[in-house]
């Protein structure tokens, strides 16, 4: 068997961007369409701002076998939809039993987490603060500040993800909105469509 090089990243805060990767992607605001409740807020924003990129992200592959590990950073731009804030698209693994974890580095925002269930966990994060996302959570990073919000992420090669459980229900059940006393809170997802006992089975099962 023959033997991976060692490597290394360099981590730009000021740019937000790691560099020594083997990749980097864009999303640009035209990209999030869907995921915000209020749709005017949103055409409105995207016709003002000329479609930014509301996030990219920097990261390393070495490999996607099992036992590797993918790693990179993650920059989100602030801003708000209404009174809704920028977020990613979020996802769960394609393989739901494998975690992944975060580390802030720059700015202030969250980890809103749900599982396949529908329960909802919310993990607040900023600089030198770790997120550990267990395994079977879906999970969607959401900058909650004035300023960039960037972490680093690793997470097993083998992962892959789905972005699409979180379209199939509407969204997540919970919304993360602008709060006067507290910064942020939860509200409810009107649109939310609960999961069915057969696809929560078959995403609990364990991958073959």
């Amino acid at each position: 068997m023959k033997l991976r090089e060692p490597a290394s990243c360099a981590v730009e805060l000021a740019s937000g961007r790691m560099t020594g990767g083997t990749g980097r992607y864009v999303k640009r605001m035209s990209d999030l369409h869907g995921l915000y409740e209020d749709e005017r807020a949103f055409q409105l924003a995207l016709d003002k701002a000329g479609d930014p990129i509301a996030y990219e992200v920097s990261e390393f592959r070495p490999s996607a076998d099992a036992g590797d590990m993918i790693f990179g950073l993650t920059r989100m731009s602030p801003g708000r939809i209404g009174a809704e804030f920028f977020m990613t698209r979020g996802h769960i693994h394609a393989r739901a039993d494998r975690p992944e974890v975060y580390y802030g580095q720059k700015g202030v925002g969250l980890m809103l987490m749900e599982s396949p269930q529908g329960e909802t966990r919310v993990v607040e994060i900023g600089p030198q603060v770790i997120c550990y996302v267990p395994p079977y959570w879906i999970h969607r990073s959401v900058n909650t500040g004035a300023e960039d919000f960037v972490m680093m992420f690793s997470y097993p090669a083998d992962s892959g993800q789905d972005y699409g459980i979180i379209e199939r229900s509407r969204g997540m059940r919970h919304r993360v909105v602008a709060d006067d006393s507290k910064g942020w809170a939860l509200i409810e997802n009107e649109h939310y469509v609960p999961r069915s006992a057969e696809a929560v089975g078959q995403l609990m099962r364990h991958p073959a």
